[in-house]
């Protein structure tokens, strides 16, 4: 069925509906066109498999697609361990000749309201831009760097016990391997994603395409952890990591070992989180530099009591919050907090009761900022200075930053 009543710029002939089988070529048209590249089609059925046509939205211009968007169906772990069903939304495009119609809030708009029918409690996505979703309820939960770390002149202190136990193995024949550690180190992690089987063979099919520049996967495998990796140029030669998984703290140190024993390379860069214990490890923590730095995962609370009692507090606490939104999802399932409200929050013991109440609130915040304390990757004083996080109790606020803080820094699970 077209849905046109969502249109709404002066344009009346883009017509938003439910994609078909018959519009995926187009789809792919427009997506290698919005980021620059041609995916393999294997890699885009490897992802289809996480969607389904009813969870997919295109814009039609004519015969043209013009906008598209999908989500997928994605287990998020949160803190404390338990694993919530998530809409990963994805391959969100609008035609440069299509720009400033209102076509991305029309989308948006239907499938926030197709996320909450489905009573999924989270909506996430990652942001090619970064300016664009916070309007819609989406803020920053997780965040990465790029460090660089010259290899030649790492030294690990002396007090750092060598654990041994990696070795040298061809990703290909380990893929059952990978991901049981994968596992283990997913739903220990706040921002872990569980990752099909067809996702594993698109990630280790090693197509060239994917390759960047760099040579094809080499792997380094220990009992409770792995890191896949390509080697770059020639003289000098870099070993850009393209994932680390360790589900323990000797795995860490002996892959982190393993990767700063490689006498030809010069360095090695990896994407982490701003956590990341090699510095402490090494005798000179200046070898490890920061050259680059972004938000990751950005999550929408879509069903705000189902979401924060999901999770683990690590104080108590009871406060009543607002939560102010600006994009609302209007509903026909009637999904608790889609679209903000004022909650009673009560956390004793690390869990938590949320409830709607009529009370006076005793901490506003934007919708955005929700999502962005959610995982505990994000502190509340910071939106507080910024006027986006209210009240007039301040030592609430820290108390509030205190609760939702984590042990286990919060790290996405693969990109999507």
């Amino acid at each position: 069925m077209a849905l046109s009543r969502f249109v709404s710029a002066p344009t009346t002939d883009l017509i938003l509906a439910p994609s078909t089988d018959a519009d995926w070529a187009a789809m792919a048209l427009l997506g290698g066109t919005a980021f620059g590249e041609i995916g393999h089609p294997d890699s885009l059925a490897a992802w289809r498999t996480l969607t389904s046509n009813d969870a997919a939205l295109v814009v039609r211009d004519g015969d043209d697609v013009v906008g598209q968007c999908f989500y997928l169906n994605l287990s998020l772990t949160v803190p404390g361990g338990a694993v919530l069903p998530t809409a990963g939304i994805s391959f969100v495009a609008v035609a440069p000749t299509h720009r400033r119609r209102g076509i991305l809030r029309m989308m948006y708009t239907e499938l926030h309201r197709r996320i909450a029918d489905a009573a999924l409690p989270i909506a996430g996505l990652t942001a090619s831009e970064g300016g664009i979703y916070g309007r819609f309820g989406y803020g920053p939960a997780t965040s990465k760097q790029l460090i660089t770390v010259d290899r030649r002149f790492a030294q690990f202190h002396a007090s750092v016990a060598d654990p041994g136990g990696v070795r040298l193995v061809k990703p290909a024949d380990h893929r059952d391997v990978f991901a049981e550690i994968y596992d283990r180190w997913r739903l220990q992690t706040p921002g872990g994603l569980q990752r099909p089987s067809a996702l594993w063979d698109d990630l280790l099919a090693d197509r060239e395409s994917t390759r960047d520049g760099c040579s094809e996967l080499f792997a380094f495998l220990h009992p409770d952890g792995y890191v896949l990796y390509r080697v770059h140029g020639n003289d000098p030669m870099t070993i850009r990591v393209w994932e680390f998984a360790a589900a323990t703290t000797d795995a860490r140190v002996a892959l982190w070992r393993a990767l700063l024993g490689m006498d030809l390379m010069e360095k090695v860069s990896i994407w982490t989180h701003p956590d990341d214990v090699l510095p402490q490890l090494l005798t000179n923590p200046r070898l490890v530099r920061v050259t680059n730095s972004t938000d990751d995962l950005w999550l929408r609370i879509m069903d705000i009591p189902a979401a924060l009692e999901a999770r683990s507090y690590q104080e108590d606490l009871d406060v009543v919050l607002e939560v102010v939104d600006g994009f609302r999802t209007p509903t026909r399932g009637g999904q608790a907090g889609a679209d903000g409200g004022r909650f009673a929050l009560q956390i004793r013991d690390g869990r938590a009761r949320c409830t709607p109440t009529d009370a006076l609130a005793d901490i506003t915040l934007d919708h955005d900022v929700l999502g962005s304390l959610y995982l505990g990757g994000y502190r509340a004083e910071g939106f507080a200075t910024a006027n986006r996080l209210r009240s007039n109790d301040s030592a609430l606020i820290r108390r509030l930053s205190a609760a939702f803080a984590d042990a286990v820094p919060a790290q996405l699970g693969y990109g999507f």
